[in-house]
């Protein structure tokens, strides 16, 4: 039998290769391997039980109806709030929309302001999905590349050298996955001198792991340093990673009235509301006692100072400290080239590095490359200091040949 032809917009795209990583891991692991699993960013603490107690009683009470596309109005409500108590940003619930994660948000943005030929700024390394979302929107996404020597942060310079005038957007996501780089308000204000200057810009600010802060510094978006943005910038965030919501599946945006109503009519024609039950426990996360961050920001501190400290004592790696998110993000471009003069790797990339991690000591990570920055990995130490330990001693074991 025949295939039939795809469509040309998901020949465009691939498969995340955080998700196909973590696959092959599971399938290894199913086979009885001993596998330790870096590769998904997902906290391994529990959704704090007030969480969970909200969504029990919503279920008890029988909130499992369709809910408005754009969110229940009690939760919009606490989003407003929240970005008034903790970003001093002001806006009105028509500004705000619930989405299926922040990922659905950032889709429907993008498909809901870019048209074939516009251009996107994305600084690398970059979280894997902004580039597909963009070529999924039929525009062209445009990569600057923000290496170890410049603390993986896009400078000003940078940013005016790729405008041109088919820029439509920019995304800026601090504190970045995979780097855990955080913009300073100086840095931030850098950048925004510049796009004062190009009013036909949008920005897309992924605030995602706003609270997951690995040192004692404030978390500033571009909005706190340029309110003149503000009628073009919209704001992204989320459940998953502060509270441990991963799987309850809700994310948020905030901005000018019509791009957040262009943003609801896709989602009315695509998921329609996110789920009822998950949107009362978003809305509990957000209104209720926010102490119970403290003690996951305390963990991946402590881990986060263990795998730093861990990866410059192996030969061939080099990792500098992050401010934020619960990712290290190692140079290993010596290891590699090591590793393949020395015939181990078939191939001088850092595919071919992962998958000898994952075969030879059962450690999945993520390549560089997929975050558009070749020679680099990542790994995620939301997991325990039993698994990150035994995880290092077998990465030093590996590359030790």
């Amino acid at each position: 039998m025949s295939l039939i032809k795809l469509s040309d917009c998901v020949s465009r795209i691939k498969e995340s290769p955080t998700l196909a990583i973590t696959a092959k891991a599971a399938r290894y692991k199913s086979e009885g391997k001993d596998i330790i699993g870096l590769a998904a960013g997902e906290p391994d603490f529990d959704t704090p039980q007030h969480i969970k107690n909200a969504a029990k009683k919503a279920i008890d009470d029988g909130l499992t109806k369709y809910t408005p596309v754009a969110g229940i109005p009690s939760l919009k409500k606490a989003i407003v709030e929240k970005f008034k108590r903790d970003n001093n940003l002001e806006y009105t619930t028509n500004e705000v929309i619930v989405g299926v994660g922040g990922k659905q948000c950032i889709f429907n943005f993008c498909l809901a302001v870019l048209n074939p030929g516009d251009e996107v700024i994305i600084p690398a390394p970059y979280w894997v999905s902004y580039a597909d979302i963009a070529l999924v929107s039929n525009a062209k996404p445009i990569i600057i590349e923000c290496g170890i020597e410049q603390h993986f942060k896009m400078t000003a310079s940078q940013l005016e050298k790729a405008i041109t005038p088919k820029t439509k957007l920019l995304m800026l996501n601090s504190p970045s996955n995979p780097t855990g780089a955080v913009y300073t308000k100086e840095e931030l204000e850098s950048l925004a001198k510049v796009l004062v200057q190009h009013p036909n810009i949008l920005i897309g600010t992924d605030d995602i792991y706003e609270h997951v802060k690995l040192k004692d510094q404030s978390f500033y978006n571009i909005l706190n340093v340029c309110s003149e943005l503000k009628d073009r910038c919209v704001v992204i965030n989320g459940v998953s990673k502060a509270y441990s919501m991963t799987g309850w599946r809700i994310g948020y945006a905030a901005g000018p009235t019509y791009i957040i109503k262009a943003m609801e009519i896709l989602q009315s024609q695509s998921t329609s509301n996110p789920t009822s039950i998950s949107q009362v426990a978003a809305e509990a996360a957000l209104s209720g006692d926010q102490t119970c961050i403290k003690p996951m920001i305390k963990a991946f501190r402590e881990r986060h100072t263990f795998v730093v400290k861990s990866f410059n004592e192996i030969p061939g790696l080099s990792c500098i400290e992050a401010e934020g998110a619960f990712y290290a993000f190692p140079d290993a471009r010596k290891a590699i080239e090591n590793l393949f003069n020395k015939k181990i790797l078939k191939e001088k990339t850092d595919l071919a590095f992962a998958d000898y991690l994952l075969d030879k000591e059962g450690v999945a990570v993520v390549p560089g490359s997929a975050f558009g920055a070749e020679g680099y990995f990542r790994i995620s130490f939301a997991t325990s200091m039993e698994n990150l330990q035994e995880a290092l001693k077998r990465i030093k074991r590996a590359l030790s040949v």
